[in-house]
């Protein structure tokens, strides 16, 4: 496939994919006019990397690890160095802080629109009477 089905399949702009093709990440064959060609393994591939990158990992270590993916979504490391268990550590112990920040942020979020709504329907006139007018007052 060239590289706009890529895109459109992965919800991924051509540039980050050539980025992503700079950096090892992701190969393309070149056909005899010039254009990208892609394997169709290219999108579980892409998505992989997306969802790694989304969880913060930088490249050089998504690059690390790249190799080991045999199935989407799923990461199989065999002989690893204990470098790379350490950082893949570092690496989930600060996504997991990420992941409770967020939750925290979430539920304040929640809290704050179940305030909201419930300020609206404490305010909103009852369903078949008319809100009654407002006086104007004179100072």
């Amino acid at each position: 496939m060239r590289i706009g089905q890529l895109s459109e399949r992965t919800g991924t702009s051509r540039r980050l994919l050539r980025y992503y093709e700079e950096q090892g990440l992701i190969g393309a064959t070149r056909s005899s006019n010039g254009y990208r060609e892609y394997d169709e393994r290219c999108v579980d591939k892409v998505l992989q990397v997306r969802g790694l990158l989304d969880a913060g990992l930088p490249v050089r270590i998504i690059k690390q690890i790249l190799p080991c993916i045999d199935q989407p979504r799923t990461i199989h490391v065999s002989d690893a160095t204990p470098e790379t268990i350490a950082t893949l550590e570092h690496e989930r112990d600060r996504m997991t802080r990420q992941i409770r920040c967020l939750t925290r942020n979430r539920d304040a979020l929640t809290d704050y629109l179940d305030a909201v709504r419930a300020a609206q329907r404490s305010a909103a006139p009852e369903p078949g009477r008319a809100a009654e007018p407002e006086v104007a007052r004179t100072a």
